[in-house]
C-alpha cells in the first residue's frame, strides 16, 4: 500500500508560499487535502452570537472555490467535509489508513485543542504542523515564547534592535503527489450569488497585492489609513490574510521591495509596523491561550462592565444615539468590513459609552468580519476594554472628537444612513453582571 498523507488546511488556502505544499510536492505516495467545515460555525453558541455571518461564509465559500480549482489544474483535488474536525479527521485517518497529518500550526486555544484530541484518537499518526501564519517561526523570534515582550511597543524595540530573519517566500506549486483514491465526497457548496465588496480567494489576492504595490498607495499609507472610507486608504491585506490566501511573509517582502524601487518613507515602514502588530497578536495568543477570551483578561481584576441586552442590540443593529456608530455598524452588517479605525470606534462606544461586556462585542465582530483574525480580534479588543496588552490600561475614543475627525461634512454618516433608526437614549433595564 502506497504511503498517504492528509493535509487538513485550515488558514491556509493558498499555492504560492504555502510551505506545507512545498515540501510534499515530492512526496512520494498519496495526497488528502482536506478542509473541514463545522456545523457549530452556523449555531448561536458563541455569546449568543455564530462564528460565520452571512459574509464571512460568503467570503470563505469563494476562496475555497478558487483553491479547488487551482488545485485541480495540477490534478490534485480539495474535499470540503462537513463535521466536528476531531471526529472527521480522525475517522479519515483510520478509514484510508493515512499514517502522516500535516496542518498550519494554529495560535488560537481552541483550534490548538481540537488537533491535541485528534492526537489522542488517532496515536499512531504523526502529527507534523508548521508555523507559516507569521512572519517569524518561533525559534526565529530573538527571545524564548515565554519571555515575549508585555506590549507591543518592547515586542518591536526587540525585534527591530536584533533583527529577525523573514524567510523568503516560495513560488506556487506546479505539481503534488496523487490523490488518495475515496468514495464520492461532500460537494462543496456554492457559493451565494450575493456579493460583496471583496472577492475571497488566492486569485483575488494576488490581483489585489499586484495592484496595490503597482500603485503610490504605499508612499501615503500613513496619512490616509486612519480613514473611515475609501478602497485604496489603507492596504485591505487583512481581508486575504486571514483566510491565508496569501502570506504575510509575502506581503513583507513585497513592501521591501516596493521600497527599493520606490523609495522608503514613514509609510512604508508603517505597513511593516502594522504586520509587527499583527505578529505580537499572533504570539500573544499562542502563549495566553484562554485568557484571550477571559472576561479579565490579562487583569487581576475584571473591568466594570455588564451585559445589558438593549444597549447591545441597539449598537449592533445601528440604532445608538450615535450617527457615526450607526454608520459603522451599518457598513458592517452590510459589507462584513469597516476600517480600522471605525473599528476603534465601535468598538470604544461599546466599551466605553454603554458598559457592556467587551465579549459580546468580539463575539459579534467575529460572527460579522470577512477578516476575523482569532489573535488580532480578542487581542484588540481586549486592548480597548483595558484588559489587555495596553500599558495605558484601555482606550477611550470620544465619539464627537473622532466624528469631527473622520467624518467633518457627515458623508460616512450619509452614506451608511447613520442617521436612520436613532434610538434617543439608551436605558438601564436588563443589566445582569456577567459572571467572571
Amino acid at each position: 500500500m502506497k504511503k498517504r498523507v492528509l493535509y487538513w488546511l485550515q488558514n491556509d488556502l493558498r499555492l504560492i508560499d504555502n510551505v506545507i505544499l512545498s515540501d510534499l510536492a515530492t512526496f512520494q505516495g498519496e495526497l488528502d487535502l482536506v478542509f473541514v467545515v463545522e456545523p457549530r460555525w452556523f449555531k448561536q453558541s458563541n455569546y449568543q452570537l455564530k462564528p460565520y455571518g452571512e459574509q464571512k461564509y460568503r467570503f470563505l465559500l469563494e476562496s475555497l472555490h478558487a483553491l479547488a480549482d487551482a488545485l485541480e489544474a495540477i490534478g490534485q483535488t480539495l474535499h470540503v467535509i462537513t463535521g466536528e474536525p476531531e471526529a472527521v479527521i480522525s475517522q479519515r485517518l483510520k478509514q484510508y489508513a493515512i499514517s502522516k497529518l500535516v496542518c498550519t500550526e494554529q495560535v488560537g486555544y481552541y483550534e490548538q485543542k481540537q488537533l491535541s484530541k485528534i492526537s489522542e484518537l488517532c496515536p499512531d499518526v504523526i502529527i507534523k504542523t508548521y508555523q507559516q501564519d507569521t512572519l517569524f517561526t518561533e525559534r526565529d523570534l530573538p527571545f524564548q515564547l515565554h519571555n515575549l515582550p508585555k506590549n507591543f511597543t518592547a515586542f518591536r524595540k526587540k525585534v527591530e534592535s536584533e533583527p529577525t530573519f523573514v524567510a523568503a517566500s516560495l513560488e506556487a506549486v506546479s505539481q503534488l503527489p496523487h490523490p488518495v483514491q475515496l468514495c464520492p465526497e461532500n460537494v462543496l457548496p456554492e457559493s451565494s450569488a450575493q456579493s460583496g465588496s471583496f472577492c475571497g480567494g488566492l486569485i483575488a489576492a494576488q490581483q489585489h497585492c499586484n495592484d496595490y504595490f503597482s500603485s503610490k498607495a504605499p508612499s501615503s499609507y500613513k496619512e490616509t489609513r486612519n480613514e473611515l472610507d475609501g478602497f485604496s486608504n489603507s492596504t485591505k491585506f487583512s481581508v486575504w490574510l486571514a483566510s491565508g490566501t496569501i502570506s504575510v511573509k509575502q506581503l513583507y517582502h513585497e513592501v521591501a521591495k516596493y521600497e527599493q524601487e520606490n523609495g522608503a518613507n514613514e509609510s512604508t515602514y508603517w505597513i511593516k509596523f502594522e504586520l509587527l502588530w499583527r505578529e505580537y497578536f499572533k504570539w500573544h495568543a499562542k502563549l495566553f491561550g484562554a485568557k484571550l477570551f477571559r472576561f479579565k483578561g490579562q487583569k487581576e481584576s475584571p473591568p466594570l462592565h455588564t451585559f445589558n441586552s438593549h444597549r447591545f442590540l441597539a449598537w449592533c443593529q445601528g440604532r445608538t444615539p450615535f450617527p457615526l456608530v450607526n454608520a459603522i455598524m451599518n457598513e458592517l452588517n452590510s459589507t462584513g468590513y469597516i476600517s480600522n479605525r471605525a473599528r476603534q470606534i465601535a468598538a470604544s462606544c461599546l466599551v466605553n459609552e454603554f458598559a457592556v461586556d467587551w465579549r459580546y462585542g468580539a463575539a459579534y465582530f467575529e460572527q460579522q468580519l470577512i477578516d476575523y483574525d482569532v489573535a488580532a480580534n480578542w487581542g484588540n479588543w481586549q486592548y480597548i476594554a483595558g484588559v489587555g496588552v495596553d500599558p495605558r490600561g484601555g482606550r477611550h475614543f470620544h465619539i464627537n472628537k473622532q466624528t469631527a475627525l473622520y467624518d467633518p461634512t457627515g458623508c460616512y454618516v450619509r452614506k451608511w444612513d447613520g442617521e436612520r433608526q436613532i434610538t434617543p437614549s439608551i436605558d438601564n433595564t436588563d443589566v445582569v453582571d456577567w459572571p467572571i
